[in-house]
């Protein structure tokens, strides 16, 4: 082929993220080719470049005449469900690549099989990048993040294209080259962690407004609408707002009190918590979130409990203006103590992307995750910049409760938090979220904790030994013996 026809990148895999981020390329000037096993997907796509505004795709049919179509040295995304289907497109494509050619997935990937393809990949001369894309359709279409890592060579060979099709925020687009290895996959899975949290302390403030504060779905997407004009800013908060306002097409009220309260899940949340357990990271909020999502899908256990336990004689209510509640003073405190548990999930995250950065060798830039995330993603939100401040004044931060800005807020807004928590607990409404993150916060600022009773115990039943605080060395005591002389 002529080189005036061949494509500057392509990609195979066109459900609907796929064929949005191929739209987008095209969009911004890169003339691209796009594949799909399924034919009808190819050709839908190339209706829809035509819809959009005459864009320079080409759709092809076989991964040979895809793969031959691209000029060197080649690039190709490929968006297809993570696990085998990922390793069955790499075989198909590169049978017909070349060394020095890149295959750059975009797709939800455990970090280690990015690993293993970039080392299986590498015998054949072919660079490979794992790229978190975040935005969902949305973002893939109009400016999504972008988090690639992997082989530096290979980022360089799209590096024109991702930072032209990325978000666009004040200080740059809304990608970065990651580090190497599976790293863009791991940020990729603690921001989906991290948006777990998220999400679950907002759903715990719409409980408390509601079930306490007695506040209807009008009211509820006012206070929304006006929480996104200050600290809590975010992608999250303003469609929270528009979700209380759409009325139920099919019947009366809003449609958000129709909806099965089951919440479902793709497993990178899951993924996050594991990872923070085996680097032994605490990383309670996220934890509590994932529980909660469990616990969700226990509907008919859950109504079933609720039963027997009112049959038990549990009279606990909620569902009502409690009395004596001043609405504007707990409007006021929700506010805070979510901005509060925020700040603790956010640390969670980061600390452990810090740890798995030590123990790999990433050396991860945490205050450019926190620029990457400003916008395109799901957790985008102005307290990011706030964020990546504080990795600038301090890059090796131990957690951003003890930056001096983020310090000074948490002491201003704990009391606000600890009416609101003790407030939920005492109507019975559950606030796991919440609770983990004022638990963390109240764990990690105590400079002496009940720990060594623990020890004490470990001590007495495993002869585990123990520390002492006045004198250096390892310890033993017979405990029992000398208890019951």
């Amino acid at each position: 082929m002529e080189a005036a026809t061949l494509s500057r990148i392509g990609l195979a895999g066109l459900a609907v993220m796929g064929q949005n981020l191929a739209l987008n390329i095209a969009e911004k000037g890169f003339p691209i080719s796009v594949y799909n096993r399924t034919t009808s997907k190819v050709d839908e796509t190339l209706d829809r470049a035509r819809f959009e505004g005459g864009l320079p795709m080409t759709g092809h049919y076989s991964p040979r005449d895809f793969v031959l179509s691209l000029e060197r040295p080649r690039s190709v995304i490929i968006l297809v469900k993570a696990g085998p289907p990922v390793d069955q497109t790499i075989a198909a494509l590169s049978d017909h690549m070349e060394a020095g050619d890149t295959i750059i997935d975009g797709g939800n990937e455990w970090y280690e099989n990015t690993e293993r393809r970039i080392h299986e990949l590498a015998g054949k001369g072919i660079l490979y990048l794992g790229m978190g894309v975040s935005g969902g359709e949305e973002g893939a279409r109009h400016g999504p993040s972008l988090m690639p890592g992997g082989s530096y060579a290979a980022y360089q060979n799209i590096e024109d294209i991702v930072k032209k099709v990325a978000a666009q925020v004040e200080d740059g687009p809304c990608v970065t080259y990651i580090g190497e290895g599976g790293s863009g996959n791991f940020v990729k899975m603690v921001h989906n962690g991290i948006e777990y949290g998220d999400m679950q302390l907002i759903s715990e403030a719409y409980d408390v407004l509601k079930n306490v504060g007695g506040l209807s779905n009008s009211e509820l997407a006012e206070i929304f609408s006006e929480w996104n004009k200050g600290e809590l800013e975010s992608f999250l908060i303003e469609i929270t707002a528009d979700i209380f306002r759409v009325r139920d097409e099919s019947g009366e009220g809003e449609l958000v009190d129709k909806i099965l309260d089951k919440t479902g899940m793709k497993g990178t949340g899951k993924w996050t918590v594991q990872q923070a357990a085996e680097l032994s990271v605490a990383a309670p909020t996220i934890a509590a979130s994932l529980d909660c999502r469990y616990l969700s899908g226990l509907k008919e256990e859950r109504e079933a409990a609720a039963e027997a336990l009112r049959e038990a004689g549990l009279k606990v209510e909620v569902g009502g203006v409690s009395s004596g509640i001043d609405k504007k003073r707990l409007i006021d405190d929700v506010r805070q103590a979510l901005y509060a548990s925020k700040i603790c999930s956010y640390a969670q995250g980061m600390n452990l992307l810090r740890t798995k950065s030590v123990e790999k060798g990433w050396n991860l830039n945490l205050g450019e995750m926190a620029r990457i995330w400003k916008g395109g993603c799901i957790i985008r939100a102005v307290f990011l910049d706030r964020i990546k401040k504080a990795y600038q004044r301090n890059p090796n931060l131990a957690s951003l409760v003890v930056d001096p800005e983020f310090a000074r807020e948490m002491v201003q807004r704990q009391a606000a938090w600890r009416r609101v928590v003790g407030l939920a607990i005492s109507a019975g409404i559950s606030t796991p979220g919440m609770c983990a993150s004022l638990a963390y916060f109240d764990t990690y600022r105590r400079a002496r904790l009940p720990a060594n009773l623990v020890q004490a115990q470990r001590d007495l039943f495993g002869a585990h030994t123990y520390e002492r605080i006045d004198r250096p060395g390892s310890f033993h005591t017979e405990w029992t013996k000398l208890a019951r002389k």
